[in-house]
């Protein structure tokens, strides 16, 4: 069945219960985006394809995400080559609202804070991005609640797909459905990285070849902790953060490793001492025009 385009709440509503009905499903699976998707998206589309009966792709660029209105304008729109991804992956359906759709009479008047967890490392840079973020995928995750689900966890099942790439929004929207009891599983799916190991980003396409080029140190500094902290070696983050500092079209912002729940950062003696336990290497740089992020998990 080829993939199919909405753009209201309603028209959402009543097709993603058609689609049920006709599939019998007992499961349905939503992607938020903001569009420009890549083969990280992919990989979101492929796992909820593999878990749930019906699936529901948004794309929706939020401006309540942007402090700058010329990012915002800059924001690349690419709906058909989307949909056809998307539809390759087998998305059954895809919501595409209107600001006014979403936010009709302007901008809401009431949001959702992200309080002190959205406050440092991206949130210290972007003031007000997560505000942002968390009130639209709220919104998102209530406009694509399946028909019959409810709060009390019954059938349809309903899991939301996140990649990890976005580590700071993903333990944050963990904690939102956690803390405002959503009646959703949030799936977190690995970051998608090119073979050269740049982590695939919607604004990979705004660097030049020679920015693209540097920007692999990102990648590379991060490569260095994990490989230490899976030998149970001092982390010596001091180091990696020369080698991001030696590549001078990078502007570094912050390079840290950080408890995976909480974003504080793990006391100084991983750093001098053989590593142990979990964490969260964390990264963000500005590369000519574009602002980067990336992390890597670390489990030894």
């Amino acid at each position: 069945m080829p993939i199919k385009l909405v753009t209201t709440a309603a028209e959402l509503r009543s097709e993603s219960a058609r689609l049920l009905g006709a599939k019998r499903g007992s499961s349905q699976g939503l992607i938020p985006t903001m569009g420009a998707l890549h083969s990280g998206h992919a990989a979101l589309a492929r796992t909820a394809v593999a878990q749930n009966d019906v699936v529901v792709a948004t794309i929706f660029v939020n401006p309540l995400q942007f402090g700058d209105a010329v990012d915002l304008d800059r924001y690349p729109r690419t709906l058909e080559a989307d949909m056809a991804l998307l539809d390759a992956e087998g998305v059954d359906l895809v919501f595409a609202p209107s600001v006014d759709e979403m936010y009709p009479g302007g901008q809401p008047l009431v949001r959702v804070t992200s309080g002190s967890l959205g406050e440092k490392w991206e949130g210290a840079s972007r003031p007000g991005h997560f505000d942002g973020a968390l009130t639209v995928v709220a919104k998102l995750l209530h406009l694509g609640l399946p028909s019959g689900a409810a709060f009390d966890g019954s059938t349809p099942a309903y899991r939301a797909y996140f990649g990890q790439k976005d580590a700071q929004q993903l333990a944050l929207v963990k904690r939102m459905v956690a803390d405002l009891n959503f009646p959703v599983e949030v799936v977190p799916v690995p970051t998608v990285r090119s073979e050269d190991g740049l982590a695939l980003s919607s604004r990979n396409r705004f660097l030049s070849d020679v920015e693209r080029d540097a920007a692999l140190v990102l990648s590379r500094a991060l490569r260095l902790i994990e490989a230490r902290a899976n030998a149970h070696e001092p982390l010596d983050v001091e180091s990696a953060v020369e080698l991001v500092r030696s590549q001078p079209l990078v502007e570094l912002d912050y390079f840290d490793v950080v408890d995976p729940l909480t974003l504080e950062p793990l006391a100084e003696n991983c750093r001098e001492t053989p590593f142990r336990g979990e964490g969260l290497a964390i990264i963000a740089a500005k590369v000519g025009p574009v602002r980067l992020i990336d992390n890597a998990p670390l489990d030894s």
